[in-house]
């Protein structure tokens, strides 16, 4: 695709294959146009690798991070599930808001917790929220571990935030599923993955192999759950679609069912 942005008509002009479609500059057409190619460029640049929380690297994009906390603030959980710890950051982000609202704790399950990642976590001063398990997030004794956090009457989110591929997604989804409550979610992060398989850091694979496709499976088979978006707490724009590296992440617990 080919895209112009003419700041002196305050146009953008986009297309290919010959074909020209032009839209106002500062439209809501225009906006979501150029934040799909931010994102792009911005995750080759590995813009998400600049942030941290409290001392600890957060490998995340800030919309996605503030979405997060509006759907915790909205849900009040007693327990968020990560897969996927890394250098901590997540979990030091989820344990500062649950000091904030003096409820809640964290658990993190990764297959390898590093032992510099693990003394900074467990030093932290929002350790005594924080959980560690250390383990292959789908294996019957490390879901049971997590079962042994969970206590009669938690409500409980659950992230998925470790190996990416579908495949895994999928499994993970089927392992934890159980603890989510209703009203509450289970979210594949990073399905940005699809849109990116054509930049220079990405891989031709990720067209089929990503978290999204595991989620859009998922949901498929289990009726109970519901992909959409979490609606905004606040908006005075015509702005409607997250700018996200989590496409089709987020699966709702049906209260219904």
């Amino acid at each position: 695709m080919k895209l112009s942005i003419d700041t002196e008509q305050q146009t953008l002009t986009y297309g290919s294959n010959g074909s020209a479609h032009q839209l106002p500059l500062y439209s809501k057409e225009a906006f979501e146009r150029l934040s799909d190619v931010w994102v792009k460029v911005g995750w080759n640049e590995k813009y998400a690798y600049t942030f941290s929380w409290m001392g600890r690297p957060i490998i995340q994009l800030p919309e996605d991070m503030i979405r997060m906390q509006e759907v915790i603030w909205r849900i009040q959980p007693d327990v968020l599930v990560e897969m996927g710890v890394a250098h901590g950051g997540s979990l030091v982000f989820y344990a500062s808001l649950f000091e904030a609202m003096h409820q809640g704790r964290v658990v993190g399950v990764d297959i390898e917790i590093r032992p510099h990642n693990r003394v900074a976590i467990e030093e932290h001063p929002l350790a005594h929220r924080i959980t560690l398990i250390e383990g292959d997030s789908t294996a019957d004794e490390t879901v049971q571990q997590v079962r042994e956090c969970v206590q009669p009457g938690d409500r409980v989110l659950v992230v998925l935030d470790s190996c990416h591929t579908k495949a895994h997604v999928r499994a993970e989804l089927e392992a934890y599923a159980e603890f989510v409550t209703p009203g509450s979610y289970i979210v594949a992060t990073d399905g940005i993955m699809q849109e990116l398989h054509d930049v220079p850091g990405g891989d031709p694979t990720w067209c089929d192999d990503h978290p999204s496709a595991a989620a859009i499976e998922f949901a498929e088979a289990h009726p109970e759950f519901i992909l959409e978006q979490p609606p905004w707490m606040f908006n005075e724009s015509q702005l409607s679609r997250n700018i996200t590296h989590w496409p089709q992440a987020w699966l709702r617990r049906r209260e219904d069912v």
